[in-house]
């Protein structure tokens, strides 16, 4: 299984046919340069990666800072929960339109725009704690996290080299933002709350700055001879949306249940933070181990990825008491969470035509959403019958389930260039 780049006409129409040199029914093809330099290349990948920090960094600031803000207005625990609800549906909602959207504009002002729709949303609360303005915050942030996640990796798929590749390198870098940002919030929080959020406001609008460097690929359009139904049902985008989900559903109970797991068993609070940074650390570790999987070691690697991740969220709360332990299968569930938010996006990428790349993100991206929003409500739900231990087991082998739709790979093929040529 290889995974190949978009190649296009000269005459930028965005109707794609073979490389140079390349061999079609046994002809080489003669014709000009397809790829744009080396140089400009890498310089489209290291903004996509400086857009991904920034972002990240700003984004991570405002995690933290917007519960403890609203708590110090005076919101109830309940409340503050509801308004990160309304974030996760925001960006749920936004995702389900960003292929139409992306089929009018460029992806590159999905990136752009996403940096100044952060930066109002901190901006917002940072002036008025008050319920409107905060309501209007969590709505633009979830905004933003679509318009910036969908719009970066689809950018970043659409470039020369293995998806898998270039889509670690990205998640990499933001990876980094998102442990930095906490650390910033909690260090400027300290003097003022709100004056976190004028920082973070302040890293966003930085953020617009990197999408004026990326290359200017053309929107997209509608191929010829579309497969009729959903895309995420296809053969491998299916398998991509599911390994994202599982992604999803991991970050939503590490960012919910598990603290709350370890805390029921005894332990610490700073110890608590230390195994949750395992997480996290382990996290970003599976995001680089995997840039440079290819062919069937693809489907090994992301059955294994998902089995880790869903089996250390089962057997974290029934084994919360012994540190060591936990730390074990956090870091274990951390490589295969970090491994599927870049296998996931990327696979479905390349097993579609160049023109439904926008597409077949813009669906990994609505089951990681979902996933970030459902799985700790179904936590919640099996609480009411069951204790967290149990909970949590349910919960783990649930999110373990989509590793069955990896034997369609197998059988699947990834768009090549030449029949991207030929169905353009």
């Amino acid at each position: 299984m290889h995974f190949s780049a978009e190649s296009r006409n000269a005459d930028g129409q965005g109707k794609a046919r073979p490389p140079e040199g390349s061999d079609r029914d046994g002809v080489t093809v003669a014709g000009p340069r397809l790829r744009p330099p080396a140089a400009r290349l890498d310089r489209d990948l290291l903004a996509s990666g400086v857009g991904g920090l920034t972002f990240s960094v700003a984004l991570g600031i405002a995690t933290v800072a917007l519960p403890l803000l609203a708590l110090d207005a005076g919101y109830s625990k309940s409340a503050v929960g509801l308004l990160t609800a309304v974030s996760a549906v925001s960006q749920m909602g936004v995702r389900m339109g960003l292929a139409w959207l992306m089929r009018r504009y460029p992806d590159w002002v999905l990136v752009f725009c996403a940096g100044g729709l952060m930066a109002i949303s901190c901006g917002l609360v940072a002036w008025s704690a008050a319920l409107v303005p905060f309501v209007a915050c969590e709505l633009l942030q979830g905004a933003a996290r679509g318009c910036f996640w969908t719009g970066s990796q689809t950018h970043v798929v659409r470039g020369k080299g293995s998806s898998v590749g270039r889509l670690a390198v990205v998640n990499l870098v933001a990876s980094v933002g998102q442990l930095l940002g906490p650390v910033l919030a909690g260090v400027v929080a300290s003097r003022s709350i709100s004056l976190s959020l004028v920082v973070a406001a302040g890293v966003a609008l930085v953020c617009m700055l990197p999408p004026l460097a990326l290359d200017r690929l053309p929107p997209f359009e509608k191929p010829k001879n579309r497969p009729k139904g959903m895309i995420w049902r296809r053969p491998g985008v299916d398998a991509g949306c599911w390994a994202s989900l599982t992604a999803g559903a991991w970050r939503g109970l590490l960012s919910s249940y598990v603290p709350v797991a370890l805390d029921r068993a005894g332990q610490s609070l700073p110890l608590i933070g230390v195994l949750v940074s395992v997480a996290n650390g382990a996290n970003i570790a599976g995001a680089a181990l995997v840039a440079r999987v290819r062919g069937r070691t693809l489907v090994r690697a992301l059955t294994i990825s998902m089995l880790a991740a869903g089996a250390g969220v089962a057997l974290v709360a029934l084994l919360a008491g012994s540190a060591p332990l936990a730390a074990l299968v956090l870091a274990a569930s951390g490589l295969g969470a970090g491994a599927l938010q870049t296998l996931g996006p990327a696979l479905a990428s390349d097993m579609v035509h160049p023109q439904e790349r926008g597409d077949a993100i813009a669906a990994t991206g609505t089951f990681r959403a979902a996933a970030l929003f459902a799985s700790p409500l179904a936590v919640a739900g099996l609480l009411s019958g069951i204790a967290l231990g149990p909970a949590m087991l349910v919960a783990g082998l649930a999110i373990t389930l989509p590793a069955l739709t990896t034997r369609r790979l197998e059988r699947a093929q990834p768009v090549t260039e030449v029949e991207e040529g030929e169905a353009a």
